[in-house]
């Protein structure tokens, strides 16, 4: 089941293990000029709010109540990221617009080994973006969806979903309890109107500035999942004063831009784990960025200028756990 905690949404499987739950924040950063270069990550900003759908039923549009899960607010052009926290290990499949953020595919349900289109917990702290080859991402940035923007207007030609989707599978009891030792994984400590007056209310994810990150892969093998138990949940990400409008609340302030990022000196973050990395996505690799789309349509893209990169800290992931299973040592994680 999933369930809403201080704006984390908060996954557990007690039917098959009391272990079995996870976290996920999603979280505000700094929009990396889309300029070519290869940039490290950049620092947690705070998480975004996020709303029950259920408790503003009656202000917002009836397929967005069929799709349920949460409302979160973001600015045009904002970034984020999803932050996963918990040890037991799990596959998670992220979409934006229905479009696999690992395989540039159509969303489906099921896991898939062939290319694999899931992340794996604890493995996998974060994820940035969409997976465009090996060891780089294009950063998630926040458009208006049905402005030509999203992977998924560019992939499937429609501006249909938006928003994220998620769903998750737990390792299969048997296989956890054989686990001998599991290390915990430290994060760093700084992660730590009427609505039809709304022009463009939805929000889809473009493929921004290209950053430096990973896709573990599974080492444990897809039949390590339990498929039989599964949780999902939609995002639905609306523009901000629509998020006013709908829930009465204020939204966030405004993002921080690059200069206020370089003025305070807010460090940027390299991560190194000792899994293998997947290729990525041709598909994705295909996109156009956010500045190329805004070229295209003979519009700019603000506060898009390099930015100063200044103190990187290297945060290394966890050593691989230690497997018991038939009296021989064996590799997982």
């Amino acid at each position: 089941m999933i369930e809403l905690h201080d704006d984390s949404l908060s996954i557990s499987f007690p039917d098959v293990h009391p272990d079995a739950r996870c976290t996920i924040d999603f979280i505000r950063t700094l929009r990396i000029p889309d300029d070519g270069r290869e940039y490290p990550l950049p620092a947690g900003l705070g998480s975004f709010p996020l709303s029950h759908i259920e408790d503003f039923s009656e202000r917002i549009p009836d397929v967005w109540n069929k799709r349920g899960g949460v409302l979160m607010p973001m600015y045009q052009a904002e970034a984020l990221w999803l932050n996963f926290c918990g040890n037991y290990p799990m596959a998670i499949k992220v979409a934006a617009g229905k479009i696999n953020a690992v395989t540039g595919k159509a969303w489906t349900n099921a896991l898939v080994a062939g290319p694999q289109d899931y992340l794996v917990l604890p493995d996998q702290p974060w994820l940035d973006g969409y997976a465009v080859a090996k060891g780089l991402i294009r950063q998630f940035v926040a458009m208006p969806l049905g402005d030509g923007y999203s992977a998924e207007e560019q992939i499937t030609g429609k501006a249909e979903f938006g928003g994220l989707q998620i769903i998750a599978y737990p390792m299969k009891r048997e296989i956890y309890e054989k686990t001998t030792q599991i290390e915990k994984f430290i994060f760093p400590s700084w992660l730590q109107a009427p609505l039809e007056l709304c022009e463009s209310p939805s929000m889809g994810l473009a493929a921004g500035g290209l950053m430096r990150q990973e896709i573990c892969e599974d080492e444990y093998g897809i039949d390590a999942w339990d498929r039989k138990h599964s949780s999902r949940c939609f995002i639905h990400l609306v523009n901000s004063e629509a998020y006013a409008v709908i829930t009465g609340q204020k939204p966030p302030h405004p993002p921080m831009t690059r200069q206020m990022y370089e003025r305070h000196g807010i460090p940027w973050f390299d991560y190194y784990n000792e899994q293998n990395a997947l290729s990525g996505s041709d598909i994705l690799a295909g996109l156009d960025s956010v500045s190329q789309v805004a070229d295209k349509k003979g519009e700019k893209l603000q506060d898009n200028d390099p930015v100063h990169i200044g103190t990187v800290k290297v945060i290394k992931g966890k050593s691989a756990h230690t497997v018991s299973e038939g009296g021989q040592e064996s590799v997982g994680l």
